[in-house]
């Protein structure tokens, strides 16, 4: 039986989701081929899910990383790395805070991992009385600019989300995420992320600020930090190569995929890169994502684990 209230979908190394640019992209395939890879969805969140009836009390993230260890043991996991967009990032950080031991690195693109303050919660108010949940939605997911410009992907997403045949479940998970908890974390304290981490935010997107202040409160030696230009609010749509590119070398890194070869970064100078290095027992993890490509032992066995946490 699969894990209650979750939607899991497991794919061979060789098999493509379609629901992403990011995992659509050509070079991403390689990593593929690699890694088992698993995709889950929030309660309701699923294509084609019915809506949940008036008064369902809705998860909170806390609750929704406690059901990760389920999910693993159901696919007989005992490791992941874990790549999660927004609530997804925060879910996976929660419950690699609870369960450090099984999380071999995390990919956490726009994490906030701050509960809301008294002044976000006025604002919130405020917008709520104004804009309807489609349009709160878009601002958190893209900038002013970019909805502005109403581009082509503005107007596929506001589209998909106003139609959305699910759009009360989806309120109840926005809710969920603004009652968030704060992570606490803390640079040299016991309440930090102890597996190497790749954080990822676009230039002059809404959470920018977030993830800095995110990037300041890990460990250094295990955290690297990528700034994407002209990428803006959702880097994993608008540059899918460069951030493949880069989920690449954090692989490496981990000492995994050894033989990549490495093009894109080398060519490109957009990227604003900070990084660090670090000794983990007899084994080097080069932490830096650099213009040059990197070395490392590929382990033997089986393809390693991918976990995606939809935002």
């Amino acid at each position: 039986m699969a894990p209650p209230n979750l939607n899991v979908q497991r794919y061979s190394p060789t098999t493509m989701w379609d629901s992403t640019p990011l995992f659509q992209f050509g070079d991403m395939q390689e990593i593929i081929q690699n890694f088992v890879r698993v995709h889950v969805d929030a309660p309701g969140m699923e294509e084609g899910a019915p809506v949940f009836p008036l008064g369902y009390q809705y998860p909170s993230l806390d609750q929704l990383a406690d059901m990760i260890p389920c999910i693993l043991q159901y696919l007989n996991f005992s490791t992941i790395i874990g790549v999660g967009v927004g609530a997804g990032a925060y879910i996976l950080s929660r419950y690699a805070l609870s369960h450090p031991d099984s999380v071999e690195g995390l990919v956490l693109i726009n994490i906030d991992p701050n509960a809301k303050g008294w002044m976000d919660w006025a604002a919130h108010k405020l917008t709520g009385l104004t804009s309807s949940i489609p349009e709160m939605i878009l601002g958190h997911l893209f900038s002013q600019e970019e909805i502005s410009g109403n581009s082509e992907l503005i107007q596929k997403y506001r589209n998909t989300i106003t139609h959305a045949p699910n759009l009360e479940n989806i309120e109840l998970y926005w809710n969920s995420y603004n009652n968030r908890r704060d992570l606490n974390l803390e640079r040299g304290g016991e309440i930090t992320l102890k597996c190497p981490v790749m954080l990822v935010v676009g230039d002059q997107a809404p959470h920018e600020d977030a993830v800095v202040e995110c990037n300041s409160k890990l460990d250094p030696t295990q955290t690297s930090f990528l700034k994407m230009a002209d990428s803006g609010g959702q880097p994993q749509l608008t540059q899918p190569g460069k951030l493949t590119e880069a989920f690449k070398y954090f692989l490496q890194g981990m000492g995994y995929m050894a033989s990549s070869c490495m093009t894109r970064l080398s060519r490109s100078r957009t990227a604003s890169l900070t990084s660090a290095a670090s000794i983990d027992g007899n084994r080097s993890r080069s932490r830096t994502l650099s213009q040059s490509s990197e070395s490392g032992t590929l382990p033997s066995g089986p393809p390693e684990h991918t976990m995606e946490v939809s935002c």
